[in-house]
């Protein structure tokens, strides 16, 4: 195992940019690496996908708040409270109790009868594209999954606009008090929000998920707070990255680009490609050790952080063949993008629907193509994030 790895691995500009290389390299060195991140805690990164796979449904890595030591968790009051009482911040029990009542609204019956819908948003957006030069994530990939995710909560057409804000905020890392203080100020801004909805849900409950979890008798006024603004997040921000992570793969890799245009029946394979290739999530939620324990042969102690890279293990060799190149037609492509085990993504079924829809759709309607400026120009959003996400893709068509 290397020395410890400084806190500040994860928040350069230039591992934002190309985390992938840092990880082989890691890699090389062995599967799991002590970090100082949180800084001064103990923390350790798996960067492989043997170990990374069990590790995501390892019931030793706990998911609860209350696991972890008291600067954490008020850390975590402080600047995130809306998001600290869902199923993805839980363990059985409690995450048994929240996903059934979530997992109602998210059946494959549901999902599928969205697809209509999905498709005619998708052909509004591109309706709406002017010039020979689009921004891509914010005139379609922004948009698609924000207008989804909020007819699905039952919010109004008007309140999108703050919807993105206060999303972004939430998954943006606060590293100094000043982003400390906006984040809270964007939380309390979403809670005033959602208890104002839920309040207009119990007077007259409508078609939407909001009722649905505002009329069940199994979760407290804050779990439904923190499960809609989880939701809010997760519904959208992973997909927005999946289109824009996807198209700058398929720029990148015209003979792919060209393949998939030639055989849309492809799409399937091709949506799970990308979220291999350079998965949305780059790095998996918060885990505590509630046990020494070891990975890897790596002593774990009680008490430690456990990251789990979710693009490092799509990017190893070790488990797919030619880890570094995107292959769409890549057949038992078993990433675990969408997570595993008892955390696997709820929305998985929606996020591959409207990312099937989008690449499809674009690459019928648009000509040819290409990137609109030098790909040296392009930034990633909020380097040390769990989230791997483009500030802007610029496309000519």
């Amino acid at each position: 195992m290397s020395d410890k790895l400084p806190f500040e691995f994860f928040f350069s500009p230039e591992f934002g940019a190309d985390p992938y290389a840092a990880y082989a390299g890691l890699r090389a060195e062995g599967p799991v690496h002590a970090i100082d991140f949180p800084p001064g805690a103990s923390g350790f990164v798996v960067v492989d996908y043997e170990h990374a796979r069990p590790a995501l449904s390892d019931p030793r890595l706990s998911k609860n708040l209350a696991s972890g030591p008291e600067w954490f968790r008020e850390a975590v009051s402080q600047q995130n409270p809306v998001l600290s009482d869902n199923m993805l911040m839980s363990d059985p029990p409690d995450h048994t109790r929240l996903r059934k009542v979530v997992s109602k609204a998210f059946t494959p019956r549901r999902i599928e009868q969205l697809r209509p819908r999905v498709q005619a948003i998708t052909d509004e957006l591109i309706d709406a594209f002017e010039g020979d030069t689009v921004e891509l994530i914010d005139a379609f990939a922004f948009p698609l999954p924000i207008i989804v995710i909020c007819e699905l909560l039952g919010v109004p057409d008007r309140d999108r606009a703050d919807f993105r804000r206060w999303s972004a905020a939430l998954v943006q890392p606060a590293l100094d008090d000043e982003q400390v203080r906006a984040r809270r100020e964007q939380s309390d801004e979403l809670r005033a929000y959602f208890t104002r909805l839920i309040a207009e849900r119990r007077a007259a409950p409508s078609d939407d998920l909001v009722s649905v979890l505002v009329t069940s008798e199994e979760l407290s006024e804050r779990e439904v707070l923190s499960t809609l603004a989880l939701l809010l997040i997760a519904g959208h921000e992973t997909t927005v990255n999946l289109i824009g992570n996807g198209m700058l793969a398929l720029l990148r890799n015209p003979d792919q680009l060209d393949l998939l245009r030639a055989k849309p029946e492809l799409l399937p394979s091709a949506v799970e490609e990308f979220l291999r290739y350079d998965a949305p999530v780059e790095r998996g939620t918060f885990r505590i050790a509630v046990e020494d324990m070891e990975i890897a042969g790596t002593p774990i102690p009680k008490g430690s952080f456990v990251h789990i890279s979710i693009g490092a293990a799509g990017r190893d060799p070790m488990a797919f063949e030619r880890a570094e190149s995107l292959d769409i037609a890549r057949e038992d492509n078993r990433h675990v993008s969408f997570g595993h085990g008892i955390h696997f993504c709820l929305g998985a079924p929606l996020a591959r629907m409207e990312g099937q829809i989008a690449f499809g759709t674009l690459l019928a309607r648009l000509g040819d193509i290409r990137l609109a400026c030098p790909e040296e120009q392009l930034r990633w959003r909020f380097s040390g994030s769990i989230i791997r996400s483009l500030a802007a893709l610029p496309i000519t068509i």
